[in-house]
């Protein structure tokens, strides 16, 4: 399982630009998903202020209460490391666990309905 998520994370170019892909895709396990989390926040916490470029894929992942408490910490630790944050996969239910996340994290993090929108947003911002 471990090699499975080892390859959850990673850099990702796209028009010129390095993206920090998380993929959450079809995870169902909060054990998984802690873990992809931990490594996440890992990578980004030791990078410069304001320099990471994140994408993050959730479709198809479970969520719940816990979950969405591990996401709100998760992205206000994640705030001072990140330039712009683009996230994919959210529809129905997750519309409204995401708008609480942020609401409560005081973060920005774009929506988007393709990984492909996602990146070019992403790769323009300066």
């Amino acid at each position: 399982m471990s090699e499975v998520l080892e390859c959850k994370t990673q850099l990702i170019s796209h028009a010129g630009r390095t993206l920090f892909y998380m993929n959450f895709a079809g995870l169902r396990d909060e054990k998984e998903i802690t873990s992809v989390i931990k490594e996440s926040a890992y990578f980004i916490r030791h990078q410069p202020v304001n320099s990471v470029l994140g994408l993050t894929n959730i479709d198809g992942m479970h969520f719940n209460g816990s979950i969405k408490d591990l996401f709100v910490e998760f992205v206000k630790g994640n705030k001072p490391f990140l330039k712009a944050s683009a996230v994919v996969g959210i529809v129905g239910l997750k519309q409204f666990m995401f708008n609480g996340v942020m609401k409560v994290s005081g973060r920005d993090i774009k929506s988007f309905n393709s990984i492909e929108e996602a990146k070019d947003w992403l790769s323009f911002k300066s």
